[in-house]
């Protein structure tokens, strides 16, 4: 089976045009350092002309008000503009040419400013070509860390119409897989005890909002709430119980585009003198317009209108207002990438992290804009070694060497090993549970706050592959909860144990990581801080594995089948892992670890 992961990336075709369009062109691309400027520090901005581009001065403008910057031939209209000085050029083999490069250094501002800029290059004739095909930048000087209690989240995603129904409802029979199947908000806080006491402390709710279709992105009200799942009430229910519980919870905000029934893409589409006609883009109006991968259905918003923009934003700071603590935001590479500074300063002091779908290179951009993104690299590294077997352990050590070098400390990436996007795990791994448990074990040991889409913990499943005669049907991992007897409940223990475990663990939430010297097929690492050492291993074969580790064992913490075993042997313990095992292990003490 091929996998199938949601997003422009999702083809080697997509991957390779991306890498040129990268390189070609006059290219900004947020190449910022740092990424995240922190209050009164510099800030170096980096431009690329490519083979075809070979003018010889470029230039930067930019305001520190919020408005757009504005100026041609060097010469700021509104703001500041300054020259860019060359730094070097470079041959790129796979355009074969040469490439410019242009740097500019802007001064550092204080706490509370939002710097708009936009980069042109001069081309040879003297025209003038703004980066990126025009595009504007920004980003919000502040100081806010996300906050500390996502150190220790563990987040469990509920697909709010396919949960719960609550007040002892059944649930609807549909005549397809879109249809309603009748979950709701009062159901999600009937269950509420039921995910406290499987140890998750963070809630993802799907989109709320008033949609036509079952899963919510194509809000038609930013500010309503959907009535099949409920009303404002219920939903303030459902944020003061799980308060009540310790809980957080993150709802979907969807910014990029909205439903074509939206009265005001409506008013848009039918009135020539329509206020909202300039919040979408139409190359003719009204027959075509932007939308979400080609979806008619989604048109895109064009969040570079101030109007646009502020209603969004209005919206996002609504919900907080109301008792959210933050959000995943869909779709996060589709708004012009200014946006997001507009954003930040909108909703500081929340958990915010977005669904980017694109290598991590691209991912970095967000820091300082948004607190993290879902790790889609960490997922497909884990899908490919646990649910199809094609990773060997040392391919997904050096991937994670790489991968947890790569990000710096305070960037959020929730890791998880599918949602209602994709296959779910158990069905890509040909419904063996052995290989979810091992996939787990390796998720909840890693850095990134674990995610966990609902019916994953009791052994839901799907009926068939989301990709279908060459269509993506993702309602196909979407299926109605499993509830009573249905569930799995030896899955469902070894799940509250691994809450327990990230818990109760100050390595798994914050400690170093690095790899252990344990040969094939054993996936071997170490967690640490300055309270404790872990020891993770995870056999990757269909055959029992023992072997050494250099390291004595104080205690086991996790260990994914009855048939682990470990003896500690002086400064040193055996393990015995049958096929797809694991057992994580608080490695002892020097005191502890004396022959007796």
């Amino acid at each position: 089976m091929d996998d199938f992961i949601f997003g422009t990336l999702a083809t080697e075709e997509l991957r390779r045009e991306r890498v040129r369009a990268a390189r070609a062109g006059v290219t900004h691309l947020q190449d910022r350092e740092p990424r995240d400027p922190a209050p009164g520090q510099p800030v170096r901005l980096r431009l690329s002309l490519g083979p075809e581009h070979y003018g010889r001065r470029a230039w930067v403008y930019w305001t520190l008000d919020g408005s757009e910057p504005q100026g041609r031939g060097g010469k700021p209209e509104r703001g500041f503009s300054a020259p860019m000085r060359l730094t070097g050029t470079e041959w790129d083999t796979i355009l074969w040419g040469y490439r410019s490069r242009f740097e500019a250094v802007l001064p550092g501002q204080p706490a509370g400013t939002l710097l708009r800029y936009r980069l042109s290059a001069e081309e040879h004739g003297g025209d003038e070509v703004f980066a990126d095909g025009g595009t504007g930048y920004a980003v919000y000087i502040d100081d806010d860390p996300a906050p500390a209690w996502t150190k220790t989240a563990r987040v469990y995603q509920i697909f709010v119409d396919r949960f719960y129904p609550g007040d002892g409802r059944a649930w609807q029979q549909p005549d397809s897989l879109s249809g309603f199947y009748g979950g709701t908000l009062r159901g999600v806080t009937q269950k509420l005890d039921y995910i406290v006491e499987l140890g998750f402390n963070t809630l993802w709710l799907t989109p709320i909002f008033p949609s036509p279709s079952h899963h919510g992105y194509d809000a038609t009200d930013l500010f309503e709430v959907e009535p099949r799942l409920g009303s404002k009430a219920d939903l303030r229910e459902l944020l003061d119980e799980a308060h009540r519980r310790g809980m957080r919870v993150l709802l979907d905000f969807v910014p990029n585009h909205i439903s074509n029934r939206h009265p005001f893409f409506r008013d848009a589409v039918t009135n020539p003198g329509s206020p909202y006609r300039e919040w979408f883009n139409f190359p003719r109006w009204p027959e075509e317009y932007e939308t979400f991968f080609g979806v008619k259905e989604l048109p895109q918003l064009d969040l570079r209108h101030p109007e646009a923009r502020q209603h969004v934003l209005d919206a996002a700071r609504y919900w907080l207002d109301f008792g959210a603590d933050g959000f995943r935001v869909d779709y996060a590479i589709g708004p012009a990438p200014e946006f997001w500074a507009f954003f930040r300063q909108a909703t500081l002091h929340c958990w915010t992290f977005g669904e980017i779908v694109d290598p991590p290179d691209v991912q970095l951009t967000f820091a300082g804009l948004l607190d993290g993104a879902l790790d889609f690299m960490l997922l497909e590294a884990l899908r490919q070694t646990f649910a199809f077997g094609r990773w060997p352990a040392a391919r997904l050590i050096s991937f994670l060497q790489r991968h947890e070098a790569y990000f710096p400390a305070g960037y959020s990436r929730p890791s998880f090993l599918d949602n209602h996007d994709m296959n779910r795990f158990l069905w890509a791994a040909g419904g063996d549970k052995r290989r979810l448990r091992a996939a787990a074990a390796c998720q909840y040991t890693l850095s990134g706050p674990p995610v966990v889409y609902y019916g994953t913990e009791v052994g839901l499943s799907q009926q068939r592959d989301v990709r279908q005669d060459g269509r993506g049907i993702p309602e196909e991992a979407r299926l109605p909860m499993l509830w009573g007897d249905q569930q799995d409940q030896e899955l469902l223990t070894f799940y509250r144990r691994l809450n327990e475990m990230r818990a109760g663990s100050p390595a798994l939430q914050s400690g170093s990581w690095e790899p252990l010297d344990v040969p094939e097929p054993i996936l071997a690492y170490r967690r640490a801080s300055e309270e404790e050492t872990l020891l993770v291993t995870i056999n990757l074969h269909d055959a029992p594995q023992t072997f050494t580790l250099a390291a004595r064992c104080a205690e086991v913490l996790l260990e994914t089948d009855p048939a682990c075993s470990v003896w500690p042997q002086g400064k040193q313990t055996e393990v015995e892992l049958p096929a797809l095992g694991a057992v994580v292990l608080r490695q002892a003490e020097p005191s502890e670890g004396a022959e007796r």
